[in-house]
């Protein structure tokens, strides 16, 4: 048998046992790679190779990143952050027709810029607002959708904790992948508005007028949004200046909001052991994944399948462009049935090298993978931000939710159509920087 044929054979494996045991995608990837490897090489090679390369992945000091930019969210969402960011957006946007979603679009944008989970600004931003848009009224559809699919924001906007592992395994500059992410997410952001105040000028009754607010209240709101623009402003600034590295930039953002918080006893003694408890929860799992896509890629590595793939690819008679279509219409329908994170770890090291050999730039890249499989996790059949914010809002059909999805699915596909004609609004930011 070919090293090939050995390779597609791997992953054969692995989706079978994902799919069919329901195995987690950090333990199914270590299996399937270690064995592969030991079928390829040899017992003692693949025992060394698990060994030498987890060691020296995981001793590296820049992965203290990951911890510090989870608990920096953790601490964001349980000292009240997200609901001062929320109320402020109320008193801006709340007399509108769909103001209540337009201001939970643009909390989510600010809090997902101190956040980095699509998950946890989904499910901050559902407890804060559900409740006020089921109280004025709103239509269950764009109430829930719009939880659902703002929380997508929490993936693409730095400090994002998937471009931070994409930026680990593709070896790209995470400081880069953040700069790269500010204006495609303020870009998605804009579309989701602009998706709300078409659905409420079609129908009105979607999202009924909310009561006025007076100038001097809505100026008295933005003292509510200091915490959370000074804290981007000197991670994002510090890395945009070169002051910082990315985990000095975690951890500057982290001791500010840290020092902010019990200064100003937002945050109590149990709101700070569950942000502890939390992150090392959620760090222990990325660790994980990212062990899992070093043994499989080192697999892969062994029996060149992604670079076969990239030449037979690369040599076709077509587009490039055609190619990346095929490519992200993989990536949609595995982030509809895998974890939009471990489906990324999981392909990465097939596709990435792919895209360099038709002549992508490794930044746009990423961002565009990273955009396609984040609408996974608003997509049936798991789509976890809905399965979020249904624990939420048990009084919502599942159903409902699902469908309340399809209208901003729709923005995200434009949005990702506008990135790929004009990859410079992805790319300027990044090269300002240089």
């Amino acid at each position: 048998m070919s090293m090939t044929m050995i390779g597609i054979l791997g992953i054969v494996i692995l989706i079978a046992v994902l799919f069919f045991l329901g195995m987690p995608v950090g333990f199914a990837m270590a299996i399937v790679g270690f064995a592969g490897f030991w079928y390829s090489v040899s017992f003692n090679a693949a025992i060394n190779m698990v060994g030498a390369d987890v060691w020296s992945t995981f001793s590296k000091y820049g992965l203290t990143v990951i911890p510090l930019f989870i608990f920096l969210g953790y601490l964001a969402f349980n000292s009240g952050i997200a609901e001062r960011l929320y109320n402020a957006a109320y008193k801006w946007f709340g007399h509108w027709r769909g103001g209540l979603a337009i201001a939970t679009i643009g909390a989510d944008e600010l809090f997902a810029a101190i956040c980095g989970s699509n998950t946890a600004t989904a499910a901050t931003m559902g407890t804060v607002a559900l409740p006020q848009m089921q109280k004025f009224g709103y239509d269950p559809r764009l109430s829930s959708g719009t939880v659902v699919t703002g929380g997508t924001l929490g993936t693409i906007m730095p400090p994002s904790v998937v471009l931070i592992v994409i930026g680990l395994q593709t070896e790209q500059s995470i400081i880069k992948l953040f700069l790269a992410g500010i204006l495609p997410a303020v870009l998605l952001g804009i579309l989701f508005i602009l998706t709300i105040f078409t659905l409420c000028r079609i129908n009105p009754e979607f999202g009924p007028a909310g009561p006025k607010t007076g100038f001097r209240e809505k100026m008295r709101s933005l003292l509510g949004i200091i915490e959370a623009v000074i804290i981007f402003v000197l991670v994002i600034g510090g890395l945009y200046t070169g002051l910082f590295t990315p985990t000095e930039a975690g951890a500057v953002g982290v001791f500010f909001a840290l020092v902010v918080t019990i200064f100003t006893r937002r945050l109590t003694w149990k709101g700070f052991v569950n942000s502890v408890t939390e992150s090392l929860k959620i760090s222990a799992m990325v660790f994980f994944l990212v062990t899992g896509a070093i043994i499989f890629g080192r697999f892969l590595a062994v029996t060149r399948l992604p670079f076969a793939i990239a030449e037979f690819a690369s040599s076709l008679p077509v587009s490039p462009y055609l190619i990346l279509t095929f490519i992200l219409l993989i990536y949609l329908i595995g982030g509809c049935f895998v974890d939009s994170l471990g489906f990324l770890v999981l392909t990465i090291p097939i596709f990435f090298p792919l895209g360099m050999a038709l002549g992508f730039d490794p930044i746009w890249y990423a961002i565009i993978l990273t955009m396609v499989t984040t609408m996974g996790a608003i997509t049936p059949p798991v789509g976890v931000n809905i399965y979020v914010v249904k624990a939420l809002a048990p009084d919502i059909e599942l159903s409902t939710m699902f469908k309340s999805v399809s209208f901003f699915l729709i923005a995200c596909i434009i949005c990702i159509i506008i990135l790929i004609i004009f990859p410079d609004i992805v790319l300027f930011i990044p090269q300002m920087a240089r």
